[in-house]
């Protein structure tokens, strides 16, 4: 039963759907069909969320060797098994949901349902539905009873992520919930028991949002019972190396090494203020994995138009302090670099005049042609065909993306930020589906 897929778990909620107008003759038995729908859509839908969880990217575990990163492993370790509300502080980036996740699965509730929710993303006038459900008719659209957020984590643990964005309205229903523990679905005449862990995140100051009138005092006090803070990643520096070490090898192209990063170029990324934290690190590396895949990235190899502009600029800072190092350096893409450093323009790009006998480096073949791409200046004595150029390179993502999904088609669309159609015609263009496994789905 566990191993439903979308279409049957649909099926079975259209015969569900039929429950509540078979002609009975019963007030009982009406009734009890009516509560056998409602326990088994909250048992497909409880299943359907863990198996969608399941198909996301693996959350990393809190790595690092820094005392803060220590410290705030033995918390979690510690509160894990209370039931008391948590609140989970911090930037951006810095690993709230993992540190949710890590409260749940360490804890006795395990076994049962964690159910995130981004309280953010949801537009205002369906947050209600979406956390507390609502019952058949009681509004346009609700065509069929829908089990709430708080519903399909009963026994579990409920995450409520960007908790700050919520209107005042909604914070007054929230509290209510965390005072009554049930739920008043919309439309519905019975509050719902509801036996849930809360876990709430937030990236804003709540102490400031109260001052400012945005968010109630009381909701504050019934969170925070529990704090949490997630360090931002300039807070540990010292754990960028690990970070690096474990995202490399998650993004590794398959059959391939890791990439490996030089001394120099590890130093620069261990200075840079990584204001993204480490979801920004994180898609750095996933970047590079495919550029680079199984080389060592040094200071000077990296095109400064990879970069964010942040460590362009350091890069460009300790090129020009140690110009020896400077012999394959990329052209620099960004008109800071160019502007601080416009007295080393020679040094720093030594591709914009190249030498009329000088080759064009094979190891940076991947760099001149994204320089191309951007209209730089950087071509070989001998001249190349863009177009041919560039449609290998697009060729080779695409293959790259099929294997990393697997040969799914709809995966590999979302991966590349393409429509499923025009990914469909690029296979056909380059004639991919011969030899290559797809699944369609």
């Amino acid at each position: 039963m566990h191993n439903v897929n979308l279409q049957t778990w649909s099926f079975i909620l259209n015969v569900l759907d039929g429950f509540p107008t078979f002609q009975v003759k019963s007030v009982k038995t009406k009734y009890t069909s009516v509560l056998i729908r409602r326990q088994l859509t909250a048992f497909f839908q409880g299943v359907f969320i863990k198996k969608s969880m399941a198909t996301q990217q693996v959350l990393h575990p809190f790595i690092g060797a820094s005392t803060s990163a220590e410290a705030l492993r033995t918390l979690i370790a510690r509160v894990a098994s209370s039931t008391a509300t948590a609140l989970i502080t911090g930037e951006s980036g810095t690993g709230k949901e993992l540190v949710a996740r890590a409260l749940h699965d360490q804890s006795d509730r395990s076994q049962a349902n964690f159910v995130p929710i981004n309280c953010a993303a949801i537009p205002t006038g369906l947050v209600e539905s979406e956390l507390f459900g609502h019952r058949k008719g009681s509004f346009t659209g609700a065509m069929t009873d829908r089990i709430g957020r708080f519903e399909l984590a009963h026994g579990g643990t409920i995450f409520l992520d960007e908790i700050g964005d919520l209107s005042l309205d909604m914070q007054v229903k929230l509290l209510r919930v965390l005072q009554e523990r049930s739920v008043d679905p919309v439309g519905g005449t019975k509050s719902v028991p509801v036996d849930v862990r809360v876990v709430a995140a937030t990236h804003r100051d709540l102490e400031q949002e109260i001052v400012a009138g945005r968010f109630r005092e009381d909701l504050y006090y019934r969170l925070n019972v529990l704090p949490l803070n997630t360090p931002a990643l300039r807070q540990r520096s010292q754990d960028v190396p690990v970070l690096l070490a474990h995202f490399a090898a998650h993004f590794a192209q398959k059959g391939q090494t890791p990439i490996t990063f030089a001394a120099d170029f590890l130093g620069a990324l261990q200075d840079y203020a990584w204001p993204g934290n480490v979801r920004e690190l994180s898609n750095l590396v996933d970047r590079f994995s495919t550029l680079f895949s199984g080389q060592q990235l040094k200071m000077h190899t990296v095109p400064p138009s990879l970069l964010p502009k942040g460590l362009q600029v350091i890069q460009a800072e300790r090129l020009a302090a140690s110009p020896s190092d400077n012999t394959n350096l990329p052209v620099v893409a960004g008109a800071m670099a160019i502007e601080n450093h416009s007295a080393n323009a020679d040094v720093m790009n030594p591709f914009a005049n190249p030498a009329p006998d000088q080759p064009l480096d094979a190891h940076n073949e991947v760099e001149h042609i994204i320089m191309l791409a951007q209209g730089l200046p950087s071509l070989p004595p001998e001249g190349l065909s863009l177009k041919d150029r560039l449609a290998d390179i697009e060729r080779d993502l695409i293959v790259q993306a099929l294997q990393r999904t697997d040969g799914n088609v709809s995966q590999t669309a979302r991966l590349l930020n393409l429509q499923r159609t025009t990914l469909i015609e690029k296979l056909n263009k380059y004639d991919l589906r011969q030899g290559t496994i797809l699944n369609n789905s």
